[in-house]
């Protein structure tokens, strides 16, 4: 871990994120969690009756993304699609509660998609996906081109944040980028395999492992990423931000330098939503003057606690100061 960010410096960056607006645009989902026990098998076939005790719900996709931002203490619009359904409702409701509006969810004839998990103790027995994946028609992508090009227009940061279930088509991208680029602020993208590389002239481009080999279609050699400025210049992006789980991120830029942030996290949990909270992370710390480095670094601290917790969670700037701190006590007595 570079030992450029201090104390002072981290505090300074997470005040003035606080104060930021981040619009994200992308796959909103609503996820349900049924919690419940396993007792007998069913006598209409082989399989488990979980017998169900509690119903949990949570958002999910970039609607994760936007809740992060929120927790940081900024403020967040998520532009998305939604169906004319319950669940649409509730996602509307749930995105109140945290404070952001709602007006960018553009309402279309398919469904909210809705991921259903049903988890007998800890174990997950099924989960139901409800939605259509395919790419926005041209109509419905004009109106959330409408919707982005209002959100930017006062924003300090764009998140793309792409799961594969249609929104981000190449004019949705296009107009996000060039709204951005009129207001010089920074983008994050988390892409998928999609449209992987329709993302040129944005900030940071975030990756996992996986996504970017299978995009390359060549193995990434960690000790000796000579190829990695390669794919930033192939992308036309600023910074590439290689995600690699336990083994941290790797940031590599446009100017051929290379940092690596190795993980901070002390216990793992849950691996779910982390990658959500590093973009949210970047969007606000980035929007508030960070280098591309630190906001890196304190995206690191961020994911680090958030897989300590169970499920998607969200991270509080206080978290991420006492994460640096026990961090930086750790490095001391080891």
């Amino acid at each position: 871990m570079p030992t450029a960010l201090t104390r002072r410096r981290l505090a300074q960056v997470l005040r003035a994120a606080a104060r930021q607006r981040v619009v994200v645009v992308g796959d909103a989902m609503l996820d349900v969690y049924l919690y419940g026990e396993v007792e007998r098998i069913s006598p209409e076939a082989p399989v488990p009756v979980v017998r169900v005790r509690e119903r949990r719900l949570a958002l999910g996709g970039a609607a994760n993304v936007a809740q992060n931002v929120a927790a940081l203490g900024a403020r967040c619009e998520l532009v998305s699609v939604v169906g004319r359904d319950t669940s649409a409702q509730t996602l509307r409701g749930m995105l109140s509660e945290i404070g952001a509006p709602a007006r960018g969810l553009v309402a279309i004839q398919r469904p909210t998609t809705t991921k259903t998990r049903v988890l007998a103790r800890v174990q997950q027995v099924v989960r139901f996906d409800e939605e259509e994946d395919e790419e926005l028609s041209a109509e419905d992508a004009a109106r959330v081109r409408t919707a982005v090009r209002r959100a930017v227009a006062d924003a300090d940061a764009v998140v793309l944040e792409d799961y594969n279930k249609g929104v981000l088509t190449p004019t949705v991208i296009g107009d996000a980028l060039e709204a951005a680029r009129k207001r010089g602020i920074p983008v994050i993208v988390d892409p998928k395999y999609r449209n992987f590389f329709a993302y040129r002239g944005s900030t940071v481009f975030k990756p996992n492992r996986r996504e970017l080999e299978s995009a390359l279609g060549a193995a990434v050699d960690l000790d000796h990423p000579a190829a990695l400025p390669a794919a930033v210049e192939r992308l036309g992006v600023q910074h590439l931000l290689l995600t690699l789980g336990e083994r941290g991120m790797v940031l590599v830029s446009s100017d051929g330098t290379t940092h690596r942030v190795q993980s901070t996290a002390r216990e793992v949990y849950d691996v779910v939503g982390a990658g959500d909270t590093v973009t949210a992370y970047l969007a606000a710390t980035l929007a508030a003057g960070a280098s591309a480095p630190e906001a890196a670094m304190i995206a690191n601290f961020a994911a680090g606690v958030e897989v300590g917790k169970l499920g998607a969670a969200t991270v509080r700037a206080r978290e991420v100061l006492a994460a640096f701190d026990e961090y930086h006590a750790h490095r001391r007595t080891a």
